[in-house]
């Protein structure tokens, strides 16, 4: 038996140059599943995503899924791709296998923790202000040439790790500290800042938003001293003030010390985030 992607739609073309179409999983002829092959809009066309891969259960365990996976790989070469990303549910335990089988790289993962009812305590000395306008312009461009040099580091090239800085200051920031929903939270110490925390809510998926937060520092010289969880304290505050009750974060997969900590406050891993050159 022979296993192809037959289009469902027609190839979806934008502006900049990215493509999305979907495509039924075929046995024969016979639709076993779907799968929905895009660019990604963070990183430009040069990336890809595989998105939504689903078998049919009567034909799971057959090896369906690692065919239309290949296949997808194949269209996104043709539209001039040299890298696909996949993101895959935690505890989807055959997916993961799967994307591991196919040489993908484990990259990032999501996080998320279901807040208490009560707000947690913060830790005494410490105080709470929002960040100012007049310190908001020196933050925001330090804050995207971080987030830019985080994956140049990790082997995305220079220009797609800028792209996609700038498509989230766009998303995320368009009025900056006027963006509805969004909050950026300065912890002191005698005086002195020791680090920032940037809040938001994002719909995780239709009809289900949580809290998030987009970025967490502790200055250098302050680092040690307990204050990263103190700031995650101050994350879930925020979103329990917002009505929120979930909040989520990504962090890079290398970041073992972050993972730990996201871990000891009782975050769980909800997706796997690979990525594997197309050679």
């Amino acid at each position: 038996m022979t296993t192809t992607l037959r289009p469902s739609e027609p190839l979806q073309q934008s502006a900049d140059g990215g493509r999305s179409r979907t495509y039924d999983i075929c046995v024969n002829s016979r639709r076993v599943g779907s799968v929905h092959v895009a660019t990604d809009p963070a990183f430009g066309p040069a990336a890809g995503l595989i998105e939504r891969l689903r078998v049919d259960e009567p034909d799971r365990g057959r090896g369906r899924g690692t065919v239309a996976a290949l296949a997808s790989e194949e269209v996104l070469r043709g539209w001039g791709c040299c890298e696909v990303a996949v993101s895959v549910p935690a505890d989807a335990e055959p997916a993961l296998r799967m994307v591991r089988a196919l040489g993908y790289t484990e990259r990032s993962r999501n996080m998320l923790k279901e807040l208490p009812a009560v707000p947690p305590e913060l830790p005494e000395g410490l105080g709470i202000r929002a960040m100012t306008e007049a310190e908001f312009a020196g933050w925001e461009a330090r804050t995207m040439r971080d987030f830019a040099e985080s994956w140049i580091a990790r082997g995305v090239p220079e220009d797609r790790a800028l792209a996609k800085a700038e498509a989230s200051r766009r998303d995320l920031l368009p009025r900056g500290l006027a963006t509805p929903g969004t909050a950026v939270h300065l912890v002191v110490s005698d005086g002195e800042v020791v680090g920032h925390v940037w809040t938001g809510v994002r719909e995780l998926e239709p009809g289900r938003s949580a809290g998030y937060v987009y970025d967490i520092e502790v200055a250098e010289e302050h680092r040690g001293r307990g204050h990263g969880r103190a700031l995650m304290l101050v994350a879930e505050r925020v979103a329990l003030a917002a009505g929120e009750r979930l909040l989520g974060l990504h962090v890079f997969t290398g970041n073992t010390p972050a993972i730990r900590l996201y871990e000891s406050l009782g975050y769980r891993t909800t997706y796997v985030n690979s990525f594997k050159k197309l050679l």
